[in-house]
């Protein structure tokens, strides 16, 4: 059988192939998840609107190891057919957009610069309102409950608000574990943890940290995973055990440079001369 003659004999649900691309993009491997929908052959305009959608999340949630050229130009790509998209979808679109925005805000010219200082104030006022809006209009709990911990992402590091935080934290927990969705649970306790360090707590924060990686890797989401493992390398070296912290961090940078996710190696060298991640950047 000819190459022509097999790809004509070949079909992919559009669901699978979505799914199968997720799941890629998960992995730490957005590159072959793109290739993947890129090849997708369809006439019909709501699958084509799908698969662009799907794109921009593959290449926005490899945005934070990767750099976010690739999440800008896919956005602009699914924005261009989304009268296509359902209205859930066009939901998950703006969803996508609103994860952007708060990247482009807390990243600033590359670094990450949590807090006010040097922020828009219509901006970051925008970007809350945004956030609620999609909140009462999230169509499911689960999508809800992403929502909540985006709040919390924009209380902590966009206003400066730590106080304010937790409570959209705990709401995206409820939401995780009741949607049994282990992506959204693995954040909600990565940054329950974040603040339970903060206030000195080690054990609770180590207690969920090692939930949030579990989920993060049953999930399969190698960089987030490996990125998780980089806060257990916190906890040790809070502990006193340098040596498994270290042993931890430098395991950490040789998959992130395995992967290319240029951001999380960078983390890990920092770490291993000295830097803590989790201490806020000096101004």
């Amino acid at each position: 059988m000819t190459e022509t003659a097999l790809r004509a004999h070949t079909a992919v649900a559009v669901d699978d192939l979505i799914t199968a691309a997720a799941e890629l993009a998960r992995s730490g491997r957005s590159e072959t998840a793109l290739a993947l929908l890129d090849a997708a052959s369809t006439e019909a305009p709501e699958h084509r609107a799908r698969l662009a959608l799907a794109a921009a999340e593959a290449a926005l949630d490899a945005g934070w190891f990767k750099g976010f050229d690739a999440a800008t130009t896919r956005l602009g790509e699914a924005a261009a057919v989304a009268g296509d998209l359902t209205a859930d979808a066009r939901w998950d679109l703006d969803f996508l957009r609103l994860r952007h925005d708060y990247a482009r805000t807390v990243l600033g010219d590359g670094g990450f610069r949590p807090g006010p200082d040097g922020k828009d104030p219509e901006e970051m006022t925008g970007l809350r309102a945004r956030a609620g809006e999609l909140r009462d209009l999230a169509p499911d709990l689960r999508r809800r409950g992403w929502v909540h911990h985006y709040l919390g992402l924009i209380s902590d590091n966009v206003f400066g608000e730590a106080a304010a935080a937790p409570a959209d934290y705990e709401a995206a927990l409820a939401a995780g574990e009741e949607s049994a969705d282990d992506l959204l649970t693995r954040e909600a306790l990565r940054h329950l943890g974040d603040h339970a360090h903060t206030r000195g707590d080690h054990a609770l924060a180590l207690e969920l940290w090692r939930r949030a990686t579990f989920l993060g890797a049953r999930a399969g989401n190698v960089p987030g995973t490996l990125s998780q493992q980089m806060l257990l390398a916190v906890s040790a070296r809070d502990t006193g055990d340098e040596a498994g912290a270290r042993a931890l961090a430098r395991e950490v940078a040789r998959w992130a440079e395995a992967l290319g996710a240029r951001r999380l190696a960078d983390m890990a060298n920092g770490f291993l001369g000295g830097q803590d991640p989790t201490a806020e950047p000096e101004s």
